[in-house]
């Protein structure tokens, strides 16, 4: 099933829906607790992990906050440690795209459809992930919760992507990610659909839940939604 109504902006997460995670955001939240003690033994930290997967897609100051009872200065060096320990990763090659995110962009961008990078991670972070992959370019506008005013699951981050490409409606526009909250994002965001993939944290049953428009394998499949084609890799 295709999306008939026309589309001009298409809003991507990142990490799970169009880089690949294998763990990597749990191995800074883990960084992160042996940093600034978060949890009190194994069991806590096991607790905090759950929140965190239950969680994923938001602001990850706004996770800090919570696990650390808020307590700012405390939450404050917690996510200081996470930004650390991920762009430690992603500087060890610890980040890779998901297959097809790159051709299925310049699919879009082909089709003189718009494209926006979202994320709960830092500006600083996501500048270091894109640089990474090479992706500094590749598409309109990049976001973080502190561009937009708030992260997910509200719909800011969507509505700000809207008004920077000067998109004309939010029935033109589709939100995609792998996560219940960037679905609901996309949905309170208004948009035409609100897109999961199958390729990071949430599975269908979640995705759906929260409202999800489509569920596909992955950010390849996203053309085909869309009646495009894809094109080859560069």
């Amino acid at each position: 099933m295709t999306i008939d109504t026309p589309i001009t902006l298409v809003v991507l997460d990142m990490a799970g829906t169009t880089v690949s995670d294998d763990g990597t955001v749990e191995r800074a939240f883990l960084a992160a607790d042996a940093a600034v003690g978060l949890a009190a033994d194994d069991a806590g930290r096991q607790e905090m992990l759950q929140y965190v997967r239950d969680t994923m897609g938001y602001s990850k100051i706004v996770v800090f906050r919570h696990l650390a009872n808020g307590d700012e200065d405390l939450a404050r060096r917690a996510n200081a440690a996470f930004e650390s320990a991920y762009r430690e990763i992603v500087a060890s090659g610890g980040c890779e795209p998901i297959p097809g995110a790159a051709e299925t962009i310049h699919a879009l961008r082909a089709a003189g459809i718009r494209t926006a990078f979202t994320t709960g991670f830092s500006a600083e972070t996501q500048e270091a992930l894109l640089a990474s992959l090479g992706w500094t370019d590749i598409v309109d506008v990049v976001l973080t919760p502190a561009d937009a005013g708030r992260g997910r699951p509200f719909p800011d981050m969507p509505l700000t992507a809207l008004i920077r490409t000067e998109t004309e409606s939010v029935r033109q526009m589709v939100v995609v990610g792998d996560t219940a909250n960037d679905v609901l994002s996309g949905v309170r965001s208004g948009a035409a659909a609100s897109v999961g993939v199958l390729t990071g944290a949430h599975d269908e049953a979640a995705l759906r839940a929260a409202g999800a428009t489509h569920v596909l394998a992955s950010i390849a499949d996203l053309p085909s939604l869309l009646g495009l084609p894809v094109l080859e890799a560069r």
